[in-house]
């Protein structure tokens, strides 16, 4: 776990242990040429701490590019707490959290993510300024699965103007893997546009609730078991969950045009970009079609501006034609063409930022405690 080259190309990793409140958490900055580290702060019961080591370093990676690529002044981190989100909580938790994100001096701010929710997030605002997502009435922008989900509307638009020159929402069909805060926001509008929808869950009140708003649209729900959700009849893969679902065993199950949706790290590895390319799969990069959340708590920690995050997250439609058209030009997969634009444009910043160090605080670190 502790091997040097699994994180040679990590500027810092974090353990953080408090046994008076139960809390064992793992920082990982991965990269800070663009400016502090910037990624959320999920809570899952892992199995081993090797386990949650390994979801960190890959989230916050994904946030590098994630950043670079929605052109804000941040690079890429990662906080992941273990522990059941359902039982293990408490705010001395959190606390203590927001003491050890503190003690990085400016390097890392963070807030909600999977299994933790912006309430959370107020009892490490006691301990530091670093914190981004918070409740309106902190301050904060609210609930950042908004942007996320008209995000992930905007990808699926640019796909179908490039698969089927039509951006109409309601003529297709989609396979949604997840009705959590994104995936069941991205449900609804589909569904109010007339769309075939199959759906999967873990969480069974959350189909009942997709099954009742459906029946105020035109639009149909199907729900599938588990992993069926790789067999459904779709035009476009929604994925909205857990990160590593195109695999080798699950790109022979699609029979999809495309994949667009908001989960994290969707492809175990790079090269399922290539297969999914030679299968004639589109894929929008997950980290450019998921931006609007990052958007909007980027946009927080400035003068926060409700219209500027909105016209922010529109252009990732623009983005994802401009990556389509370079992976078209270059014959290579858009896996690779948005690795390559999100890594030109951190050269390009490289030649006048180097590493991040808060010997003052910076224009976004003013904000009172609270």
């Amino acid at each position: 776990m502790l091997d040097f080259e699994r994180i040679k190309d990590y500027e810092q990793v974090m353990f953080c242990n408090d046994p008076a409140s139960g809390l064992k958490a793992i920082i990982a900055i991965h990269n800070t040429t663009l400016g502090p580290a910037l990624g959320g702060c999920r809570m899952r019961p892992y199995a081993t701490v090797d386990e949650a080591l390994e979801d960190a370093l890959r989230l916050a990676k994904g946030m590098t590019y994630k950043c670079a690529a929605a052109d804000v002044d941040f690079g890429g981190g990662k906080a992941v707490i273990i522990g059941d989100p359902l039982k293990d909580k408490n705010p001395d938790m959190f606390r203590a959290f927001g003491q050890f994100v503190n003690s990085l001096n400016g390097r890392f701010y963070t807030g909600t993510d999977m299994g933790t929710m912006p309430e959370d997030f107020v009892h490490s605002l006691k301990e530091t300024n670093n914190i981004v997502g918070v409740p309106e009435s902190y301050g904060g922008h609210g609930d950042s699965s908004i942007p996320t989900a008209q995000g992930v509307i905007y990808g699926i638009k640019a796909v179908l103007r490039r698969l089927w020159n039509d951006e109409s929402l309601g003529d297709k069909s989609y396979a949604i893997q997840g009705l959590g805060k994104v995936g069941f926001k991205v449900a609804k509008t589909l569904l109010e546009e007339g769309a075939t929808l199959y759906v999967t869950d873990i969480n069974g009140s959350a189909i009942k609730d997709i099954l009742s708003f459906s029946e105020k649209t035109k639009g149909t729900v199907h729900v599938l078991e588990g992993d069926l959700i790789y067999d459904a009849p779709a035009d476009i893969f929604v994925p909205c969950a857990l990160g590593a679902i195109i695999n080798d065993a699950t790109i022979e199950r699609l029979s999809v045009k495309a994949v667009a949706g908001s989960a994290n790290n969707q492809l175990l590895e790079d090269r399922h970009g290539d297969e999914l390319r030679q299968k004639g799969i589109l894929y929008a990069p997950d980290y450019i079609v998921n931006a609007g959340g990052l958007i909007q708590v980027a946009d927080e920690l400035k003068d926060p501006d409700k219209e500027r995050v909105l016209q922010k997250t529109k252009a990732i439609y623009d983005t994802l034609n401009q990556i389509f058209d370079t992976a078209v030009k270059e014959n290579m997969s858009t896996t690779q063409a948005a690795n390559q634009f999100c890594e030109a444009r951190m050269e390009t910043r490289r030649r006048r930022n180097s590493f991040f160090t808060a010997k003052q605080p910076p224009k976004w670190q003013i904000r009172n405690n609270f």
